[in-house]
């Protein structure tokens, strides 16, 4: 468990008009790590984000970092600093002046400045454009030098709102490993606005799932993918096919399901186990469904609708009932390379597959 650093306690956001940006949340950031806050527009990442640098101040609640609370703090009293969506570099300073703007303020002596600035320049990477103009620089490299400007001062907490949302697809995977290695290597804790969940999935030790001013859930990729603790979540991050079932019997660590008439059993869920008669969701991710040449209850009769190119993969669309869509992923090499729209398929749901029961 990594040293607290920053902790969020029952910190609420109204804005004027009665519109709720933040409803008493609780998080608690540790030393170290590179933090994502993830959710559609309007969830309350960024204004999240803007309350911890000090930019919005809560309606409730209070923001402690290091144990001291901050909530009054203005922005540049805090220990913290902020790579903008834009950049916010300055045009008419060059590189080096732009790198060196925080500590000039801070009147450390010149002699340290560059000293310091050259530092943060060879850490991006970018020494040798010290004396470039910003209007000089490709998209990817002013980005370099906004987390040069924002490293240099050795903050406590850096906050990246968006950072990569202005970079071409190649770039921007690009720039993902180099922020994970910069953020190792500096040993700071990141907290990072995305709407990418590939993006977050990518770079971050954990997730912070918002959706309408609350936390849906905070887990490592891993756990949000195969665990999901709600709906919401479930949907949001990857492709997640949600069936409704029945439970049917609980025995030896397995639960049992009727969906549709196809007959399930998945791992019991830790904590509250369901009880046979109770509505659940099901949640199945398409990777865990294959395509089999069975029928009977352990098999799933449907029609694929579509077939949608996915590199590696083929994504399929199967219709199996009224109500009942499934979305499929096969290789694409073998038999299946040869399933076309219209297709008859049958569908079996892969041994060990982690299979999320949801409330229905």
């Amino acid at each position: 468990m990594l040293d607290k650093l920053l902790e969020l306690r029952d910190v609420g956001k109204v804005f004027p008009g009665g519109i709720v940006g933040l409803d008493a949340i609780n998080l608690t950031i540790g030393q170290g790590e590179f933090l994502s806050l993830l959710g559609p527009s309007g969830c309350g990442k960024t204004t999240t984000l803007r309350v911890i640098a000090g930019f919005e101040a809560p309606t409730s609640g209070a923001v402690v970092l290091d144990g001291r609370d901050i909530t009054a703090l203005r922005p540049h009293h805090r220990p913290v600093n902020t790579v903008f969506q834009d950049y916010a570099l300055f045009p008419h300073m060059n590189v080096r002046d732009n790198v060196e703007f925080g500590l000039a303020i801070r009147k450390m002596p010149a002699a340290e400045r560059r000293k310091k600035v050259m530092s943060a320049l060879e850490m991006v990477g970018l020494p040798d454009k010290a004396e470039a103009r910003i209007a000089e620089l490709s998209g990817g490299q002013r980005q370099r030098i906004a987390l040069a400007r924002a490293i240099v001062c050795e903050p406590r907490l850096l906050l990246l709102d968006e950072p990569l949302s202005a970079l071409d697809a190649h770039l921007r995977e690009q720039m993902q490993l180099e922020l994970k290695r910069l953020q190792g290597e500096l040993g700071t804790t990141f907290v990072m606005v995305t709407h990418d969940q590939t993006e977050a999935m990518s770079i971050s030790d954990r997730i912070v799932v918002m959706n309408r001013g609350h936390i849906e859930q905070v887990a490592s990729p891993a756990e949000l993918y195969d665990r999901p603790a709600s709906r919401f979540v479930a949907s949001f991050i990857g492709t997640m096919n949600l069936m409704p079932a029945t439970v049917t019997s609980v025995a030896e660590g397995q639960v049992f399901l009727d969906a549709a008439g196809w007959s399930l059993a998945v791992p019991a869920p830790e904590g509250s186990v369901p009880v046979a008669g109770q509505p659940v969701t099901i949640g199945i991710r398409p990777e865990d469904l294959l395509l089999a040449g069975g029928n009977g209850e352990q098999f799933l009769s449907g029609k694929a609708s579509a077939v949608v190119f996915h590199g590696k993969s083929l994504r399929l669309r199967v219709e199996a009932g009224p109500a009942v869509a499934l979305f499929v992923d096969v290789p694409r090499q073998g038999d299946h390379a040869a399933v076309k729209a219209g297709t008859p398929v049958s569908l079996a749901l892969r041994p060990g597959a982690s299979c999320p029961l949801l409330a229905a």
